[in-house]
This record gives structure tokens, C-alpha cells and sequence, in this order.
């Protein structure tokens, strides 16, 4: 019986062909491992640090998907610059796929990223990197992106499932023999998930998400995935002509067009990750033309705003059904949680109404079926959230113990979506209708 017999396995054919050979492992006692043999490199961009857990593991594979001209190439070049800088013996090698080297350097000059250092490779070819990674022994290789580059060992067009699944586990055996931080960079599809089969999400160790509308400055990168750190983490950036900016205080950005005693608006405390942001939740309601009533969702789930509406015509005495509905998030955000329940729902009374909520009040909590108002998770940072940025009340749920204090702010305590509705006419401000009842 003949059998295919493969070409000798050289150190050319080791760093972009499979895992290493050496000496077989053994089993070791959980408690005799050193935490601290993982270090981290801090990445000098404080929002990538959060959202990775402190910073980059040697060692580790990363993937950044988001839509077309969100900001991944500038963030990926501005990572670039931040640690081409560290000094003698840490290279950055940059793989680019997609443009040209010029262009790259129109890009850096632009952003006016001190990336003089960076390493480029205009490549396609995934054999190719091979001797330039081995050459270098770089701590960080970007890869922009992986749907460009295409293998030998697959006879198929760059972009194919079976090409990006095979160049992104090599590229991976690569990082993880040779101790380099690897970052790839990935298309996403209209639906908004990255591009190629699921298993390029299980074949790397942490995948971040960009968020966020072109019309609007604010960029959010969240971990969708991350095994060196919690994946509830989120970075705020805002993109201006010097590229990507880190936003340690979201709220005040989020909050600085804010026009106060506008009805169908409220402030909501969301929670993402241990950081906690207010945004501003905006709702119209309309009569109704012909046909079915229109529902109309941006930032936040429509289907969560369907049941929400469900909930205020049947548990209260708020009339929605013959009503067209808007419901925005404003800055471009997009609010995931149920907390903001309370908020929606609030903005969406005030509306039909026509009675303003007062400037001061924040709200949060989530809604169920039968109208209850429910407890959210740590309560007492939303509420010193709210505190911080001026504002004196906060509703929430009614609680079993006593009220967490968060500093000037006042939590008013709800029972259920119909105590809301009555709070609101008793503390609302009426507000002149432009066009008929």
C-alpha cells in the first residue's frame, strides 16, 4: 500500500506549518502553576487596556471585527506606533493585505502616529511571513486583514472559509510557539457578525467588536470574548482628525446635547462591565397613518421596545396601540441590557403624555410581564453615576433592604410600571402641543 510521504519538516515549515515538535508535556498540579509567568503589555491606549484585561498577553491571538471605515485600521496602526516605541528588542511587525505601503504611510502621517519604527509587509502570500517573523522574533504582528491572505495548503480563493480558517490556525500555532502577541484583523458581515466560519472565534483567544455609527464621533469596543480577562468590559473612543481618542468619561459626553424638559426623554445609568455610563434614551410618539402602526428602533433592541409597549397599554393607563413609535439611543450607543427598561418605558409615557420629566432624574430598572419593576445589578454605582453628573433623584425598584446611598442622589423606590406612570403626572411638566391632541 502506498503512502503519501511529505516533505522534512524544517524550521521554515515549523513556524507557519503546525505546532512545534519538543518534549512532550506533562501533568502538573493546578496549585504549583505561577500565576504570574502570564505578564501583560500594556498597550499605552488606556481603553484597549481595560477592555483586554490589562493589556496584551505574549503569546495570544486577537481578533477586531467591525463595520467598513469604523476605525480598525486606525486603531490597529495607532497600537502600532504606542508599542514600536518600547525600545531595543520588541518589534512590531505590521501585515498589511489590504493597502499598499504608501498608503499605510499617508494613513500614520495623518494621524500624525509616530510609527517610524513599525516594520511593514505588504503581503498576501501567508508562506511569505515565515522567514520575516522568524528573522525579526517581532512581540506584536498585525495581521490587516485575515480575509486577504491565502495559504498553499488550500486551493481557493483568499477570503474562503477554508482559506481564513487555515491561515488564522497557523497564524495562531505561530503566535503561541514564538511568544508573539498576534493581532487580526476581520471583516463583518451585513448582520453585523465577523465574516467566515464561527470557528475563527473559537480559534482565538480574545475577540473585540467596534461599535458605532459613522455619523456620530463615539466608537465602542466591547470583548465578546476574552480569556484573560472578563468579557462585560467596554472602551469609549471618539474619532477625530488625530485618529481614535481614549474617553475616560463617557456620561459627559454622551450628556453634552442634552436639552433638559423635552418630553420622551430620560436618563438611563446602563452598566457595562464595572463602568458604569448615563445615556440619554429619546422616544416620539405619533398618531398613527393608515395601516399598521409603525415601531421604529436605534441603539436599542426592537423587540425589547415591542414588549415594553405591550406592557404600558395593558398595565397602564397609557394608550399606545393606534400610535407610531421612535425610540433612539442617542451618540450613536447601543444599550443591551434590561436595566434600561425602566428608562424606555418612562420616555415613551413622557411622550404620549406630553409631560416632561423632570431635569434631575435619572431611572433604571427592568421591566416584566406583569408590570413589577425588578431589581438590577450594582444599584449603588448607577446611582453614584447619576450623582456625579448632577443629578438628585433616581427611580428604581422597590427593594427588600435598605436603599444603597450614592452620595446627593435620592432613590425613589417603584413598585411596578403604574406607580411610574402616576409618578410622572403627579412630578411631570405639561408641555404645549405643537399640532392637535
Amino acid at each position: 500500500m502506498e503512502e503519501p510521504v511529505g516533505p522534512e519538516r524544517t524550521p521554515e515549515r515549523d513556524l507557519l506549518g503546525g505546532a512545534l515538535s519538543g518534549d512532550k508535556p506533562s501533568p502538573i498540579a493546578l496549585r504549583d502553576v505561577d500565576a504570574g509567568n502570564a505578564p501583560r503589555i500594556t498597550t499605552g491606549i488606556g481603553e484597549l487596556d481595560r477592555v483586554l484585561g490589562g493589556g496584551l498577553v505574549p503569546g495570544s491571538v486577537v481578533l477586531l471585527g467591525g463595520e467598513p471605515g469604523i476605525g480598525k485600521s486606525t486603531l490597529a496602526l495607532q497600537l502600532a506606533a504606542q508599542l514600536s516605541g518600547r525600545g531595543e528588542g520588541f518589534a512590531v511587525l505590521y501585515v498589511t493585505g489590504e493597502e499598499s505601503s504608501e498608503q499605510v504611510r499617508l494613513r500614520a502621517a495623518r494621524l500624525h502616529a509616530d510609527a517610524g519604527d513599525v516594520l511593514l509587509l505588504p503581503e498576501t502570500h501567508l508562506e511569505a511571513l515565515a522567514e520575516p517573523w522568524r528573522k525579526l522574533r517581532p512581540g506584536l504582528v498585525l495581521v490587516d486583514s485575515i480575509q486577504t491572505l491565502r495559504t498553499d495548503r488550500i486551493d481557493s480563493a483568499a477570503g474562503s472559509v477554508g482559506q481564513v480558517r487555515e491561515c488564522a490556525a497557523l497564524l495562531a500555532a505561530a503566535a503561541k510557539s514564538e511568544g508573539t502577541a498576534l493581532l487580526l484583523i476581520g471583516h463583518v458581515t451585513k448582520e453585523g457578525s465577523l465574516a467566515g466560519p464561527r470557528v475563527l472565534e473559537h480559534l482565538v483567544d480574545v475577540v473585540l467588536s467596534f461599535e458605532g455609527d459613522r455619523a456620530h464621533p463615539f466608537r465602542i469596543l466591547r470583548a465578546t470574548k476574552n480569556r484573560f480577562g472578563a468579557t462585560s468590559e467596554i472602551g469609549v473612543f471618539t474619532m477625530g482628525e488625530g485618529g481614535l481618542e481614549a474617553v475616560p468619561n463617557p456620561s459627559e459626553l454622551f450628556l453634552a446635547e442634552r436639552r433638559p424638559g423635552a418630553p420622551g426623554s430620560s436618563i438611563v445609568p446602563v452598566l457595562e462591565g464595572s463602568r458604569p455610563m448615563l445615556v440619554e434614551v429619546q422616544a416620539l410618539v405619533a398618531p398613527a397613518g393608515y395601516g399598521t402602526a409603525r415601531r421604529t428602533c436605534l441603539g436599542i433592541d426592537d423587540g425589547r421596545v415591542a414588549l415594553l409597549l405591550a406592557v404600558l397599554d395593558r398595565r397602564t393607563s397609557v394608550d399606545l396601540c393606534s400610535r407610531d413609535v421612535y425610540v433612539n439611543v442617542t451618540g450613536g450607543v447601543r444599550v443591551i441590557e434590561p436595566g434600561a427598561d425602566l428608562g424606555v418605558a418612562l420616555a415613551l409615557a413622557s411622550s404620549r403624555l406630553d409631560l416632561a420629566l423632570p431635569p434631575d432624574v435619572a431611572a433604571c430598572g427592568e421591566i416584566g410581564l406583569g408590570g413589577e419593576v425588578r431589581r438590577v445589578s450594582r444599584i449603588d454605582l448607577r446611582i453614584r453615576e447619576a450623582a456625579r453628573l448632577g443629578f438628585r433623584r433616581v427611580l428604581l425598584p422597590e427593594l427588600r433592604e435598605a436603599a444603597p446611598k450614592g452620595g446627593d442622589a435620592e432613590p425613589i423606590a417603584l413598585r411596578d410600571l403604574a406607580d411610574a406612570v402616576d409618578w410622572l403626572r403627579r412630578s411631570g411638566r405639561p408641555c404645549a402641543r405643537a399640532n392637535g391632541p
